[in-house]
């Protein structure tokens, strides 16, 4: 099941965010999670998303749901 979710007044799938955080298209998305976490800028809601941008790696990506922080784990 695809949970879209609210991202900056925006409504985003899991293949969308992941592709805010990446910069550029990937290939697959789990499903979007609240991140145990505040934004570091501003305070906000961050959600987190596992993806692949490509054949051979996994990353997990995390976006504030109020303001343009995002960040990537590999």
């Amino acid at each position: 099941m695809v949970e879209n979710r609210v991202v900056q007044g925006r409504m985003v799938t899991p293949k969308k965010l992941a592709e805010i955080v990446e910069g550029e298209s990937v290939m697959e998305a789990d499903s979007i999670e609240e991140a145990d976490r505040d934004c570091p800028d501003c305070g906000g809601d961050v959600l987190k998303v596992g993806y692949m941008p490509s054949v051979t790696a996994f990353i997990t990506g995390y976006k504030c749901q109020d303001c343009d922080w995002r960040e990537r784990e590999e």
